[in-house]
């Protein structure tokens, strides 16, 4: 005799695993992959069915079924091994991360902790949706203010999490996925351009240097910056050991990193360079070498960096307490120099009756790009200029170089400005007697 076939209260047969409950909801109950029991429940067996009243809407039980049966055979976990949220599967894409940087890692829990985690990353795995990534990351740009490069930094912490999500079987496809790029399109961010000065600028701002009493100790560390190009890590972080005055050659193979803490300290810690090609020897000019001289000068009447960060001591820029230099505090004085500047030249050209020759906002990162441009307008060989830059990429390189000739190539040819009707007589009577009408070879 065959078996009852089990029904629910309007008399329809249920499936294998299906059953429903005194209450009126229905259960299904099945083994996930690992063999292990689990238990979807709805209020409707089927899409039509009406929802109780005061019953949330969900998904019908037969609906919950054929999703199971489509995770299960696509290998994507279901039931309570489903249940992780972007900030478990954070905490693990960052637990594999082993040869991240500390300060790198560092840097990626602040900004996960402060923007994503009480928020968004409480979200489940299962749950997000494109737009809801797409509805986060313009939240932060309307309300937080983020620009182009802060929303990559929060791109990159949630777009591999998730992938990762994808690959361990949490979810079928990673809702992050073009999210980035339609952000950058919408909102069409201007591409952050650090200038060089130029040379009139270069020259105005040391020479107001060397000729204020207030500011005129700071020109050798100056001379450091637009003699050698080095980031402001690497500069700060410049020991005497790092400095072989008679090969004349300056050995970058550290940073100083800096980090402002909540509570308003700053923590200085040392690491290696971003990539390898930040490991270089850099040659000394003749005015980096009096600069490195005259610091040295100025630590035996101050005295010598008390300063051991890391193990590593005998820093050469030293304030005249004996501490490293806070790069903080050189971008403030350096604004201080051109404002000074711009206000001392703009009350001299106005009382000559000329048009001022004004310093643009730059920070101590344009000075690098300025060694760069001025390198690259005096040296072809585009190796070179990489390796003394320690550009990881020769795309970085070539793009400088292109714009510093770019510059040159305008400004030889200003230089022919009403030179071209000399050289066009001089070609004409070089084509008398040939038979060539120089009106025709300009017309052609």
């Amino acid at each position: 005799m065959a078996a009852q076939k089990r029904v629910d209260n309007k008399r329809r047969i249920l499936k294998d695993g299906e059953s429903q409950l005194p209450d009126g909801r229905y259960r299904y109950r099945y083994f996930d992959m690992d063999g292990c029991r689990q238990v979807v429940y709805s209020w409707k067996l089927v899409e039509r069915d009406r929802m109780p009243p005061g019953k949330k809407d969900d998904l019908s039980l037969r609906e919950k079924e054929r999703q199971i049966e489509r995770d299960m055979e696509d290998s994507i976990k279901t039931g309570r091994d489903a249940k992780i949220t972007l900030n478990q599967m954070f905490e693990t894409y960052m637990t594999g991360k082993i040869s991240l940087k500390q300060s790198t890692r560092t840097n990626y829990i602040y900004m996960y902790t402060h923007y994503v985690q009480d928020g968004f990353g409480k979200k489940m795995l299962k749950d997000i949706r494109y737009s809801d990534v797409k509805a986060f990351y313009n939240s932060l740009i309307v309300e937080k203010g983020f620009k182009a490069n802060s929303m990559e930094i929060i791109n990159t912490l949630i777009h591999p999490a998730l992938t990762l999500a994808v690959r361990d079987g949490y979810i079928r496809f990673n809702p992050s996925d073009g999210v980035m790029m339609e952000i950058k399109k919408s909102h069409q961010w201007e591409k952050t351009h650090r200038h060089a000065l130029t040379i009139e600028e270069q020259s105005a701002f040391l020479n107001y240097i060397a000729s204020n009493e207030q500011y005129k100790h700071w020109l050798p560390m100056f001379t450091l910056f637009l003699g050698t190009g080095c980031r402001v890590g690497e500069i700060v972080g410049l020991r005497w050991e790092d400095c072989d005055f008679k090969q004349r050659i300056i050995n970058i193979n550290h940073t100083l990193i800096y980090r402002l803490q909540d509570d308003g300290r700053v923590e200085y810690h040392i690491t290696t360079p971003k990539t390898e090609a930040g490991i270089r020897e850099i040659p000394m000019m003749d005015e980096v070498y009096d600069a490195l001289v005259q610091l040295k000068n100025w630590q035996v009447l101050v005295g010598d960096a008390h300063d051991e960060i890391d193990g590593y001591s005998g820093f050469i820029l030293t304030n005249r307490f004996g501490n490293v230099c806070n790069p903080h505090t050189i971008n403030r004085v350096i604004e201080r120099m051109y404002k000074g500047y711009n206000k001392q030249e703009t009350e001299q050209a106005r009382a000559e009756g000329r048009q001022p020759m004004l310093i643009r906002h730059f920070s101590v990162h344009n000075l690098r790009h300025t060694f760069c441009t001025r390198f690259c307008e005096n040296e072809t060989n585009l190796k070179v200029i990489q390796d003394i830059m320690g550009h990881a990429d020769i795309t970085t390189t070539m793009n400088i170089y292109a714009e510093a000739t770019k510059e040159k190539k305008q400004e030889a040819m200003a230089n022919l400005n009403g030179k071209m009707h000399h050289l066009l007589t001089i070609s004409g009577s070089s084509l008398k007697g040939t038979g060539v009408s120089l009106k025709c070879v300009v017309n052609r």
